[in-house]
């Protein structure tokens, strides 16, 4: 029996508010009984180092109530994640986090982990990965990894950050609901778009979004729409 446990956030700072400030009950619920939480930093935003990154979520996770420590910082990481009870996965960019994790060997324990119930945790680009594939990332594909296939911890893809097209913008460039089209004409899996200010909590087979929130559900042939938080997510989990 699968025993996930994760939390798939959408991104780590909204507007207006400090880093994770909008989603601190959440994730002092979802670690709770949690001594320290594993950092993976290998997504780097904006290129700072792995020692910059996990400064930044030390600090939070340690107001929080919570230990931490960079998965960097282990001498043997795959190790390290074997024995975590609880890991985290910032955002940046989702090509260099998950072609770290390939070349790292730590595809395969991180997936073993969390079926057997390590909680995990991702905002952004550790969102992403937790998809099928990281083809409806917004990045930048600043490297090449061998594969795009993702750690398929949930049986669909995710797209955070999801922006609706703003009908007073001269942009005229794609909206992200013209990509997701894109994709749909060669791939098949439901893709959710995650807005700034929601989650996924998943627990086994179960799926709820939290946050004040809808998110938008992408389906190959069908016409987009919206599902709430009240809403049943299950089917999702039922691919």
């Amino acid at each position: 029996m699968n025993q996930r446990n994760l939390l798939i956030v959408s991104t780590s700072t909204v507007h207006g508010k400090g880093y994770l400030a909008y989603c601190e009950d959440a994730i002092k619920s979802f670690f709770d009984g949690i001594e320290e939480v594993i950092f993976i930093p290998f997504a780097r935003p904006g290129g700072i180092s792995h020692d910059e990154y996990t400064s930044v979520a030390k600090t939070k996770f340690n107001e929080l109530g919570f230990k931490m420590r960079g998965l960097h910082e282990f001498d043997n990481p795959k190790k390290a994640l074997e024995e975590a009870k609880a890991i985290f996965t910032g955002g940046g960019n989702t090509f260099v986090l998950l072609d770290q994790l390939i070349n790292q060997g730590l595809i395969d324990v991180i997936q073993s982990k969390v079926s057997e119930g390590l909680r995990y945790m991702g905002t952004s680009a550790g969102s992403n990965i937790t998809g099928l594939t990281i083809n409806t990332t917004n990045d930048m594909p600043i490297v090449h990894p061998k594969t795009l296939n993702a750690l398929a911890l949930v049986p669909f893809n995710l797209n955070p950050h999801y922006l609706d097209p703003d009908p007073n913008s001269k942009h005229m460039g794609e909206t992200r609901e013209t990509r997701i089209k894109e994709f749909h004409a060669y791939n098949d899996q439901i893709v959710v778009g995650l807005r700034e200010g929601s989650w996924l909590h998943v627990s086994g087979n179960k799926i709820t979004l939290e946050g004040p929130l809808s998110a938008r559900i992408f389906e190959k042939d069908k016409t987009p729409y919206e599902l709430q938080p009240s809403d049943d997510f299950t089917f999702l989990m039922e691919q």
